[in-house]
């Protein structure tokens, strides 16, 4: 009965966005080439294999990652480590919620897909109020990123294999940027929390970068492509991408920006706090593939702890969901950064 309810509601929540376009499919090859390419399914392929090969060299982050930093107020801007081809999707742009009392401890804070300016604040003000200082960033192609001709982050998350690689990287080196950002103030510890691809963004940039302390990551899943493919959020994607591509093939072709790639990683480094959290009845992050992703990490042997709410993923931002998930958030982020 209650599945049925919170599938129902999840339904209701997608429906209400009837702005989602399917667009055509791209391949996409130079956002990961130079040159022209006779066969990209070999590019793919190869690229995705160098990628993982040497993922240190994939997310690096040359120089200091802050070029170009103004500050006005709370925000602060720099120029983006990717320099992509819309313009203002280059620059980066963080909310900061400082606690003025210490630099003990900071948090990034990752937004979902097509979040909108202003959500997460509410989350930061709490970490303020357990003494926590909080950085909230945009993601590529969203608010004053996203290109006029969009009316939703389409290039995050796109019918375009190369694009969406080139996003979600640049999402992760703008989330390095910020956790440098916030070392070089004077914070002894940083922590991060993303929600949905947020959790995604956040969990690539936690393996990637040990100057990360602890990580919180809300809405979990093993593979990129799955998610993308089987979930009810992304339909409007799946229709351009079964047309070109098998599920198999665009799995190995994202396995670098999926945290399925990267567990032996994880579980092969010095041991930090992290949290799991994934509901029931979540039709966009399918319950399989959140099991699979803690199945993941017991097979490696990553220590972990893991918080498990009886909604769906669009009812976890509804009372009382929204609570208890903030509780679950901030009280191990407050114990693991003290």
């Amino acid at each position: 009965m209650l599945k049925r309810y919170m599938h129902s509601r999840e339904r209701h929540f997608v429906e209400l966005n009837d702005n989602r376009v399917v667009r055509p499919f791209e391949w996409g090859t130079e956002f990961v080439a130079a040159g022209g390419v006779a066969d990209p399914k070999r590019l793919f392929a190869d690229h995705s294999a160098a990628a993982l090969a040497d993922s240190d060299d994939f997310y690096r982050l040359d120089g200091d990652g802050i070029e170009g930093l103004s500050a006005n107020g709370c925000e602060i801007t720099w120029r983006s480590a990717v320099e992509t081809v819309d313009e203002s999707n280059n620059t980066a742009y963080g909310h900061f919620f400082p606690y003025d009392r210490n630099k003990r401890s900071a948090v990034v804070v990752l937004p979902h897909w097509n979040a909108k300016e202003g959500t997460y604040f509410d989350l930061c003000r709490v970490f303020n109020k357990v003494g926590i200082s909080a950085l909230r960033l945009t993601l590529p192609y969203h608010e004053r990123r996203m290109p006029r001709h969009l009316e939703r982050a389409d290039h995050l998350v796109a019918p375009n294999v190369g694009r969406t690689i080139e996003s979600v990287r640049q999402a992760v080196l703008d989330t390095r940027s910020a956790v440098r950002w916030l070392k070089m103030q004077g914070y002894e510890k940083v922590g991060i929390v993303g929600t949905s691809i947020g959790s995604c963004t956040a969990f690539l940039a936690f393996v990637h970068d040990m100057d990360i302390d602890a990580g919180v990551f809300n809405h979990v899943s093993s593979y990129f492509a799955d998610v993308v493919w089987k979930g009810l959020s992304t339909y409007h994607v799946k229709a351009a991408l079964e047309q070109n591509v098998t599920l198999e093939e665009l799995r190995e072709y994202w396995k670098p920006i999926s945290p399925a790639a990267f567990m032996e990683k994880l579980g092969a480094q010095v041991p930090r706090p992290q949290r799991y959290i994934y509901t029931l009845y979540d039709l966009t992050f399918p319950i399989e593939l959140s099991r699979e992703t803690i199945s993941l990490l017991r097979q490696y042997g990553v220590k972990h702890s893991r918080a498990v709410l009886p909604c769906g993923h669009y009812t976890l931002g509804e009372k009382p969901w929204a609570y208890l998930d903030g509780y679950k958030i901030v009280s191990f982020l407050k114990r693991k950064l003290r």
